[in-house]
């Protein structure tokens, strides 16, 4: 039978773990989005120096389970002595930002591939217009392209968004103590997997409903016509 206080008990030990999946997802976003833009615009590009090159890593990290990249950063990158003599040991052998490498990267395959597609969609006449107003390739795309693609593609990326909340429980399987690294210490205590997980379940929900609904009205205030 469900035991409604347990899972009421271990509340505030869970909760423990949300600053830390709050901390890793917002880190993961930001390195998503800073590769995902360039990547984008490699993508594109009809030089295949550089669309090669953007399609190749799209397809491997879209293509491989996110768990083995993880793996792959974490025990992996020590497996190099070079690695290991280098100044990004510094952050390898963290495993705090061995996930954050890992899911950015990943992060930035999907989001690179989504925003390369809404610069596609942006119309071919207002990127002819403002080349006619003078306005170099840099400059079109940072005033033109760039902020209309993101404007259409917020909706789509509003699940990467989600996604990337929920993928960060993948911590725990490399000693993180975020939320799901929290819930697998409390099931130890308390031989209670059910109870414990379904609890992290409804903090997990609790989140993602109001991340949701705030994405929501973002985009509304952005695709309204003004």
């Amino acid at each position: 039978m469900l035991d409604f206080s347990l899972m009421v008990e271990v509340l505030p030990k869970l909760w423990q773990g949300v600053g830390m999946t709050g901390r890793l997802s917002l880190l993961i976003l930001l390195l998503a989005f800073v590769i995902a833009v360039p990547l984008a615009f490699a993508r594109n590009a009809r030089a295949p120096l550089l669309n090669v090159p953007a399609q190749a890593y799209i397809l491997f990290f879209r293509g491989t389970p996110a768990l083995i990249q993880v793996f792959l950063v974490y025990y992996g990158a020590g497996q190099f002595v070079w690695v290991r003599t280098s100044f990004a040991w510094a952050a390898l052998r963290d495993p705090f930002w061995c996930l954050i490498i890992a899911l950015g990267l990943n992060g930035a395959a999907y989001s690179g591939e989504l925003f390369a597609g809404a610069m596609r969609n942006v119309p071919a006449g207002l990127v002819e217009a403002a080349r006619a107003l003078g306005l170099s390739w840099y400059s079109t795309m940072r005033t033109v392209v760039l902020p209309l693609a993101i404007r259409s593609a917020l909706p789509a990326y509003s699940n990467e968004i989600v996604l990337t909340i929920k993928a960060t429980s993948l911590a725990s399987t490399i000693t993180i103590l975020d939320l799901t690294g929290m819930a697998r210490l409390e099931v130890a205590r308390t031989y209670a997997p059910y109870e414990v997980f379904l609890a992290a379940g409804l903090i997990y929900l609790a989140i993602i409903l109001v991340l949701t609904r705030g994405l929501r009205v973002l985009e509304r205030r952005w695709t309204v016509t003004r």
